[in-house]
Order: C-alpha cells, then structure tokens, then sequence
C-alpha cells in the first residue's frame, strides 16, 4: 500500500520522534511504500530513515523552494512547482493517508484532505495519528463541528482518530482489506 504521511520536518523531541520511527518501521516491515514531502530534515527524516531501514520504499514529492533540502536516496522523487501541486501529487500517488504531527503545513495538507474527502473527490481513508495528544484539540473542534451540524458527514467517515502507530496501520488495512 503506498501510504501519504503528512508531518513536520522539524528537528522535535523524543515524545514524537520515538513513536514516528515505530510507526516508520511498521510500515516499511509491512511491504508499505512511504509517500511523503521528501524533506531530509526533521521528523520526516526520522520516518523516511525508519521505512527504509525496515525494507520499505520511499516516494518523495517535494517542492521547487524546498528542492535543496530534498532526500537524494529515495526511489522515487519528484519536484513540484508549488505547493498546491505537490498536495494533488501526494494524494494521487496515495492509497491512504496518515497525519502525523506538524505546524501549519501539516496542518493545511490536513484540512485540504478532509475537505476533498467530504466532497467525494477522493475515498481514501484518513488516519490522523494522535501522538502525544498532540491532535486532541482538534478532535474536539471536529466533534463540535459535526455535533452543530457543520458536517455533511459522520466525522468518523472522514477521519479516524489513531492513539499509536500500531492503530494507524490496522486501520488503514483493515480499510484496504489486508488483514
């Protein structure tokens, strides 16, 4: 399964990193192709160096201003011309999509995914893995949302709410029908 990851590339403590290199292995022991922003910096270094140490396949979509920072080792890499590219690249090379934590890119990507997804444009499921807590807050902005009508959808149609990796990929393949 080609699994989108969507995350920071910022330098972050042992609370996320820990974890993200569980998951990271997870997917690459699993046969998973990780498809991420291709940065070599942060916390998507840690998980791309996590897939490919366990046997998994890296695709990386970066972007032409962030082209320097791109990882020269993955097997696959393409450059985007802007951001908004990158996102439609990302998703279409995607079977499934995980959000891992970030600041306001990951974030972005986040709600662009949701909304397409509560508009029909893609079927994919999403995973929002909750490390830390870390997405708590917006669990609870999602449940207003829907709990006042602002959701044409159950929330949990749109998203599923992961506490650990091992979740994460249970669900995602329980969704693909792996398991």
């Amino acid at each position: 399964m080609n699994i989108c990851v969507f995350l920071s590339a910022a330098d972050l403590d042992d609370r996320y990193t820990v974890p993200a290199r569980e998951f990271a292995e997870l997917l690459g022991r699993g046969g998973h192709t990780l498809v991420w922003g291709g940065s070599e910096s942060g916390l998507m270094k840690v998980v791309a160096d996590g897939v490919q140490s366990a046997g998994g396949r890296l695709v990386g979509v970066s972007v032409d201003f962030l082209a320097a920072k791109a990882r020269t080792d993955a097997d696959e890499m393409v450059i985007a011309r802007d951001l908004a590219e990158r996102k439609a690249l990302l998703l279409a090379k995607a079977d499934a999509v995980v959000i891992m934590v970030g600041g306001t890119g990951t974030l972005d990507e986040a709600t662009e995914i949701l909304e397409l997804k509560k508009h029909g444009k893609h079927t994919k499921p999403v995973v929002l893995l909750n490390t830390a807590g870390f997405y708590d807050g917006l669990r609870q902005q999602f449940q207003r949302m829907e709990d006042e009508g602002f959701l044409p959808l159950p929330l949990t149609d749109l998203v599923f709410f992961a506490k650990d990796g091992v979740g994460a990929l249970a669900y995602l393949e329980e969704s693909a029908g792996l398991q």
